[in-house]
Parts: C-alpha cells; structure tokens; sequence
C-alpha cells in the first residue's frame, strides 16, 4: 500500500505501510488523525523556546509562521545579548524586570514587517508587545496562559486579528 503524500510536504512520493495510518483521515477535521493543528505547531515551538529562558520568575517563549506555515523563528524573554548578570541579579524581580526583553520583541527582531501571518507566545502579549505585533502585520495570535494585566484583546478586535487561547498541545509523539 502507498499513499500520495504530495500534500502533507513530504519530498518522497510514497510512505511506508506503517506509516499509512497516520494519514487516515479525522471525521471532524481536514487533516490526518493524529495530526496537530498549525497553532498546536506553533504553541509547541513556543513553549520549547521558554525553555531557554534565563528568567526564574516567567519563562515566556514565542514562535512566528510565515504565510506558507513555515517557521520564521523562535524567542524567548530574557536579557539583552551578550549581557551577563552580575551576582543577585535574579534576586529581586521588581528590580530586573525592567532590564527583560520580552519575547515577542525578540521575535520581531528576526522578520520584517509583512513576513509572518501567525504567532504564538506561552502568554498572552502585554499591551506594549501587542501594539508592536500589530505594526508588524501579523494576522493571527495565539496565547496559552492569560495576562490580565493586558488589553492585547480589546487591540486584536480594533485591528481585527485573529487572538484565540490555545492550551492543547502535545509535547510528547502518541
């Protein structure tokens, strides 16, 4: 048995019989069962991205999608590059917090305005990282974790981009 998998992006031309029940379709969806969805993707690059971050109090992580759903990239919050932290830094948050760069802002660092259509982050963009997205053109917004400190939904609905909470994610293979 083979199957066509043109489009699932795959550069060969068949897949292995093993392999074939992963294709099987979902009753409910237009894509493999088994198969996560492009902001699950996201949500998954993002949270291993805050993985990386130096921060003890909030590790936040983000990841940007172009329009073909290729990655862009991938950031973290943390200090600026090449700073290195003097003893008992981390020791006082209110102190620090205002040397962090957040990861949204990292991320935007690595694209131009107009290059990406999604982004996801492990929390909700500030108000100032959502104004920023929003002058980058970004289309589409994912967060996990609320911040309800954030009027990044009341700017989302005023420039009509897409901001949707996304917290199931698979970080292991089923």
């Amino acid at each position: 048995m083979s199957i066509d998998t043109s489009l699932y992006g795959s550069s060969h031309s068949t897949l292995h019989p093993l392999e074939c029940s992963i294709l099987r379709m979902n009753d409910s969806e237009d894509r493999p069962r088994g198969r996560i969805t492009i902001p699950q993707y996201a949500m998954a690059l993002a949270h291993v991205a805050s993985l990386r971050s130096e921060d003890p109090f909030r590790k936040v992580g983000a990841a940007a999608l172009d329009f073909d759903n290729r990655v862009i990239g991938t950031a973290y919050n943390g200090l600026a590059p090449g700073f290195d932290a003097p003893d008992g830094f981390w020791d006082d948050r209110d102190q620090r917090q205002k040397f962090m760069l957040h990861a949204e802002v990292n991320l935007c660092s690595l694209f131009k305005r107009g290059e990406v259509k999604l982004m996801a982050s492990t929390t909700m963009p500030c108000t100032s990282c959502m104004q920023t997205l929003c002058a980058y053109g970004i289309k589409e917004i994912y967060y996990r974790d609320i911040y309800s400190q954030s009027s990044a939904p009341e700017i989302a609905a005023t420039y009509g981009i897409h901001f949707e909470q996304v917290t199931d994610y698979p970080l292991e293979l089923t």
